[in-house]
This record gives structure tokens, sequence and C-alpha cells, in this order.
């Protein structure tokens, strides 16, 4: 098990210290997105994520080998303990790459391609709600993460490349980009739910990773 010693990352704060807590949270936040071995903890950033697959309001997606790059420069905008939940707010800039394949409808509009993506996101801010619990090992206490849900708002703006949309006809698909990056909020909410899910589901899961291995007694004074 990892005592603060092993985790010199981790301020220690009052659970109703709101300062304490952000900025604890802000410092231990490029060095979780990094990877964290002796906790068995992933990379963050980059995040690499095999394939997200989904059917969104007859917009048939498979995203394939995608590299998300930014988390570590997220910023804190709040952190919340509560005794049965944790609220996370978060502001980020992030870069997605990889494969995709698209076909159905795109709001209004027909697609259908299959070839290299690329979706840069502005300012996003996520809102994570963690369900917490406690269980009990070697005399000391540990949270555990049974669930979880979150919501997001993009402020700044959100930038589409699909290559080899139409099997490559520029004609068809020049306008269909110029309309998804025009209308961008739009487009983002019929198109990257299932993205962002995928996201937030693999920070949560390293997450837990650090509460499995880190008594409550190191995170809270």
């Amino acid at each position: 098990m990892c005592s603060l010693d092993e985790a010199p990352f981790i301020q220690p704060c009052h659970q109703t210290d709101s300062n304490c807590l952000r900025s604890s949270a802000q410092k231990a936040l490029p060095t979780v997105a990094a990877g964290i071995p002796s906790l068995g903890m992933s990379s963050l950033d980059p995040m690499l994520m095999d394939r997200v697959r989904a059917v969104q309001t007859g917009l048939k997606m498979d995203f394939r080998n995608t590299v998300v790059k930014g988390l570590r420069k997220c910023e804190v905008l709040d952190l919340r303990r509560f005794s049965r939940k944790t609220e996370l707010d978060l502001k980020c800039s992030v870069v997605l790459i990889g494969d995709y394949s698209l076909g159905g409808q795109l709001l209004v509009l027909p697609i259908e391609g299959e070839g290299k993506y690329k979706i840069k996101i502005r300012d996003i801010v996520v809102k994570v709600v963690l369900d917490i619990d406690e269980r009990e090992s070697g005399g000391e206490r540990y949270w555990i993460v049974n669930g979880f849900n979150h919501s997001v708002n993009v402020l700044g703006g959100v930038q589409f490349q699909f290559q080899n949309l139409f099997n490559g006809n520029r004609q068809m698909s020049d306008p269909i980009l110029e309309f998804a990056n025009s209308n961008w909020r739009q487009i983002f909410n019929d198109l990257a739910p299932p993205i962002v899910t995928a996201i937030v589901s693999h920070i949560v899961k390293e997450t837990t990773k650090l509460f499995n291995k880190t008594p409550i007694s190191a995170l809270v004074l």
C-alpha cells in the first residue's frame, strides 16, 4: 500500500478547505497525468484509446487508435469532498488524433468516410461527480469509487479534421467540414459524447488505482 512518503505529490487537506483541495489537485495533476508505475497508473497524457464505437442520432461512429494530448495542462477549477461523493471541475484544452469511420447523418447532412481524424477542443469544462464509499484494509481506510456521472461545456471552440470523407471527393467533403467547423457546438454535441465519456471513464479508472493504494489518512487531514 501507499503512504504519504511514497506519494509526495499529494498535499493532504481538510475536507472543507476548498482552496487547499483545489491547489493540491492542481499540483498533483501533472504527476498523475504522466502515469505512476509504482501505483499501477498508466499515462493520461498522452492517453491511448484503442476503440470507441457508437450510434448517435442516426450516425454510426468508429474511432480507433486515438491519442489524446493535453490533459496534464488542465486547470482545476474546483474540488469538493463530501462524505459519499467528490465533485471535480476541470477546464482543459485537448487534441485527439486517430483513425475514424463515419456513416449516416451529421445533423441534417449525409456523411461517409474512413481515414485519419483530428479534433481540437479549446477550453472544455468537465464536471465529474464520483460516488464514493470506504473500505478497511490493514487498519487503514481507503476510498472506493462505485460510479460517476459527468457533464461538459465547451467554452472556446472545436475544430474538426476528417481525411478521406466521401473517398476523398473534395467537392463533397469540403462543404461538410466547413459546416461542421462553423457549427462546432451542435456537431460536438452530436459527435463527441461517446469519445468524451470514454476519456472521463479512463481518468476515473486511473484515479481509482490511486485511491486503492493510498489511505484516506494520506489525503485528508
